[in-house]
């Protein structure tokens, strides 16, 4: 019995041990990582548009050029639009510089007519104008930095595309035509196609909505923060509040604290329509993932490959689960995972 408890016990240690060499190893290689994972899932998600294509009778490698000539026309058209507004901002920043500080004084001075002192020196050691307009202006330069690497996902996309059509014939020659392997790949294609489609339509309009409503009050760059709202949409949890903080100053240094109150306002109903009424009946079980899970996946992912590990936390969190459910003695992982 005690040899049976010291067995487990250093099994236990040693999974541990493990876990945490390929976490470390994962993390040191993410610069390399996160481009090829943005490959593989962009390619699972073109892959029902590949095999309609295909279907049709269009070649393999002419329904690839068009769908990368597809993606280089949207991703031209988004890196046009966010590089103009970029210039744009930049421009106005002292603007907006000089309208916080006002704001600020203002502040200042209505605590003071309330009986409060307030040191100035104190305040702008805390709240700095040009500190606060240089964190508006790095969500700007966050979307800029997701086409870094775009030549080199597209090229990878271009390429694993390609080899889709053969892989299960490879994959049964390399396991054998028993193996399960193929079938764990395809249920992972089609929980992530569901998720991102769902997902992606939901963005869509919480995005579309934002940006009209924020059009029609009047803030700066409207189409941006719907822009911005939409991708962060993307991120569980906290990407809608994330999204909603520079729309907000834009609109409080612009139209002042009535304004970005409704702003605020607009972000939480776009959000509570959209993430708390049509999500969920869109998306029913296809997560098959606890909330506990999906917040603390979002954490793990964020702090192991960044920003981009965020957007991609579900997914990647689905492929650990589906590994967890294939060997019998891992299975009790998957079921705490489960929803």
């Amino acid at each position: 019995m005690a040899s049976e408890e010291s067995r487990f016990a250093n099994h236990l240690v040693l999974t541990a041990a493990a876990a945490v060499i390929v976490i470390a190893g994962i993390k040191s290689a993410a610069t390399v990582l996160v481009p090829f994972l943005l490959s593989v899932f962009i390619a699972v998600m073109t892959a029902p548009l590949m095999a309609w294509l295909t279907r049709h009778r269009v070649p393999s490698v002419l329904a690839v050029l068009l769908l990368m000539g597809a993606i280089v026309v949207i991703g031209m058209g988004l890196a046009t639009f966010v590089g103009g507004t970029i210039n744009s901002f930049y421009q106005d920043m002292p603007i907006y510089e000089q309208k916080l500080n006002a704001l600020m004084q203002q502040g200042i001075v209505s605590l003071r007519g309330l009986g409060v002192e307030v040191a100035d020196d104190l305040i702008k050691e805390y709240v700095d104008p040009a500190v606060v307009m240089k964190t508006v202006a790095s969500v700007f330069n966050g979307l800029g930095g997701v086409l870094a690497n775009t030549f080199l996902i597209l090229f990878t996309v271009v390429f694993i595309l390609l080899e889709a059509s053969g892989f299960p014939d490879k994959v049964k020659r390399a396991f054998g035509e028993q193996t399960l392997a193929f079938a764990h790949f395809a249920r992972f294609s089609q929980s992530v196609q569901q998720y991102l489609a769902i997902k992606t339509l939901v963005s869509l309009g919480t995005g579309v909505s934002i940006g009209v409503a924020l059009s029609l009050l009047g803030v700066d760059y409207a189409p941006l923060w719907g822009l911005v709202a939409f991708l962060l949409n993307y991120i569980p949890n906290i990407g809608s509040i994330i999204a909603a903080v520079p729309a907000v100053l834009i609109a409080l240094i612009q139209l002042g604290f009535g304004s970005a109150l409704i702003t605020a306002a607009i972000f939480v109903a776009a959000n509570t329509l959209f993430g708390n009424v049509v999500e969920p009946r869109l998306m029913g079980r296809t997560l098959g993932l606890s909330t506990l899970v999906v917040f603390v996946s979002l954490v793990f992912w964020g702090w192991v490959l960044g920003p981009v590990g965020m957007l991609l936390s579900i997914p990647l969190t689905m492929v650990v689960k589906i590994a967890f459910e294939t060997r019998p003695q891992t299975r009790w992982i998957a079921t705490l995972l489960d929803h």
